[in-house]
């Protein structure tokens, strides 16, 4: 699973073959040994759990990187590497 970004000690990756949502695109964030994933079109919490405060850190880099987001679940999708995308800032 690629780790694409990282921020307030929060790590994004990107592990497309994850069936969970029907291929939805997604991320998964880890936050102190807590995990979650979230919708890339919506950045709905699609499941697990991290504290409430990462929660809207990570919907907010997500409407913000939407469309780089999208870009690198197409590339793993073709299966090559994904880009790295800039932090929360």
């Amino acid at each position: 699973m690629p780790t694409i970004s990282m921020f307030y000690g929060i790590v994004i990756s990107l592990y497309f073959y994850d069936d969970e949502r029907h291929k939805l695109p997604h991320i998964h964030a880890k936050y102190q040994g807590q995990e979650a994933s979230f919708s890339i079109l919506d950045g709905e919490l699609l499941s697990g759990s991290i504290p409430v405060s990462k929660t809207r850190l990570v919907q907010a880099w997500i409407e913000i990187q939407r469309e780089s987001l999208l870009a690198d679940w197409n590339l793993a999708v073709s299966g090559l590497t994904p880009f790295p995308i800039d932090p929360l800032r």
